[in-house]
């Protein structure tokens, strides 16, 4: 999953959000280094991608990729999923989309210091709504384009956005099959 994603089941707190956005940027035994509630959204974090990167429902989506695109479906399914999520956001909290996003904007603001990217990341995340923008397809292609950059091969992910669009609806149906048993693993984990 991708970052909304992660926000959202990572539980409502302020150390409960950090941990959650921690879990990309901070590698490694934690051991302390964080306070405790952050160090534990970041081995949910950890939890949450190693269920989601093993459920059949995901290998299900991933599959329906072409064979040469298959080793970049994981990255093009995080961010579908954080779409359909965006997109479908009432049907998966009572909080509304902009509310829940202002607040997350307002926590990493309040936070003196962020680890590694994140500390750059997250003025522009604030900035330009990252996390509500999900919303809309199209940002998807500026998302993938500004990924493409930090892969060591960047053309890993030329024409993902044409297959996510082909793929919509199916990916969609997987999406909703998937996020509330995903929501029920992070409740109990």
């Amino acid at each position: 999953m991708n970052y909304l994603a992660h926000l959202h089941l990572g539980g409502p707190q302020p150390g409960d959000l950090l941990g959650s956005l921690y879990g990309d940027f901070v590698k490694g035994p934690l051991q302390g280094r964080w306070p405790a509630e952050i160090e534990a959204g970041i081995r949910l974090h950890r939890q949450i991608d190693a269920f989601t990167d093993s459920h059949p429902l995901v290998l299900q989506a991933k599959s329906r990729f072409p064979s040469e695109r298959r080793r970049y479906a994981g990255i093009l399914i995080d961010l579908f999923f954080d779409h359909c999520l965006a997109a479908n956001w009432a049907d998966y909290s009572s909080e509304p989309l902009e509310r829940f996003t202002q607040r997350v904007y307002r926590v990493l603001a309040a936070e003196p210091e962020l680890p590694g990217k994140l500390a750059v990341i997250a003025p522009h995340m604030a900035a330009h709504d990252w996390l509500g923008s999900y919303r809309e397809f199209e940002v998807l292609e500026r998302v993938l384009a500004n990924m493409s950059r930090r892969l060591s091969r960047p053309d890993g992910l030329a024409g993902g956005l044409a297959e996510l669009e082909q793929l919509y609806e199916p990916l969609l149906q997987d999406f909703r099959d998937f996020y509330p048993a995903l929501q029920q693993f992070a409740r109990t984990a």
